[in-house]
C-alpha cells in the first residue's frame, strides 16, 4: 500500500474479529518495521509488551472500562519506554558507527539527560508516540486495522504487565481484522488553524 494510502485510511477501528489471529510472521513483520522508528541518540528506548495470556488481557481490559477491542483484537502492544536507556551501555547504540562518531554520541548521552526528569519523560512520550505511528501505518499497510488508547488506568495496567520502575507506559495499541467500518471523519481543523509560518501572532 502506498504510504499517503495507509496515512489517509488509517483509523481508530473498535470492532474487531475475536477468532482472528495475526501470524508469527505477521507480527514479525509489524515489530521489525517498528524498530525503525527514529529516537534521540539512537537509544532504542521503546519497549512492545505483546500481551497474549488470555487471562492478562481480560485483566488489563478490566483495567481499561471493559473496552471489548483489548480482549477482541488480534494484538495487544502496551507501548513502554525506559526511562533509563540514556545510561544503558549506551556505546552499543552506535555500535555501527565509525569509532570516533560513536564515541563522541554515546558519550553525550549521560551529560545529555541526567537528573533532567521532565526531558527523560518528554524523550519516552516521542519516542513511543513515533514507533506507535509507524506501527499503525504498519498495520494498516498490511491491510489490518488497529486503535490507539489511553483509556485505561496505567497503574493497574503496570501491575498487569510487571512493569519495571524505570519505565513508563505510554499508550495501549490494539491491531486485529475489523468487523465494522468507522464513523465517518467527526472533522478535521483547517491548516489554517494548526499550520504557523514562522512565529505566532
Amino acid at each position: 500500500m502506498d504510504t499517503l494510502d495507509a496515512i489517509y485510511q488509517r483509523r481508530a477501528i473498535k470492532h474487531y474479529d475475536p477468532e482472528h489471529e495475526l501470524t508469527a510472521e505477521e507480527e514479525k513483520t509489524l515489530l521489525e518495521a517498528a524498530i525503525q522508528s527514529p529516537t534521540s541518540f539512537n537509544m532504542q528506548n521503546w519497549r512492545f509488551v505483546l500481551v497474549k495470556d488470555k487471562a492478562m488481557r481480560q485483566q488489563v481490559r478490566d483495567a481499561a472500562w471493559d473496552q471489548a477491542h483489548i480482549t477482541d483484537s488480534s494484538l495487544l502492544i502496551v507501548l513502554c519506554a525506559d526511562l533509563k536507556a540514556y545510561g544503558n551501555a549506551p556505546q552499543r547504540y552506535w555500535v555501527n558507527a565509525p569509532e570516533d562518531v560513536g564515541e563522541r554520541l554515546s558519550g553525550m548521552m549521560v551529560p545529555f539527560y541526567e537528573g533532567k526528569e521532565q526531558l527523560i519523560r518528554d524523550e519516552a512520550m516521542r519516542s513511543v508516540g513515533i514507533a506507535g505511528q509507524t506501527i499503525m501505518l504498519t498495520a494498516k499497510a498490511m491491510g489490518y486495522d488497529s486503535c490507539p488508547m489511553i483509556g485505561f488506568d496505567p497503574e493497574a495496567v503496570a501491575q498487569v504487565i510487571n512493569l519495571p520502575e524505570d519505565h513508563t507506559i505510554g499508550f495501549i495499541i490494539v491491531v486485529g481484522k475489523r468487523l465494522s467500518d468507522a464513523f465517518a471523519k467527526p472533522g478535521q481543523l483547517p491548516l489554517e488553524e494548526v499550520v504557523i509560518t514562522d512565529k505566532f501572532a
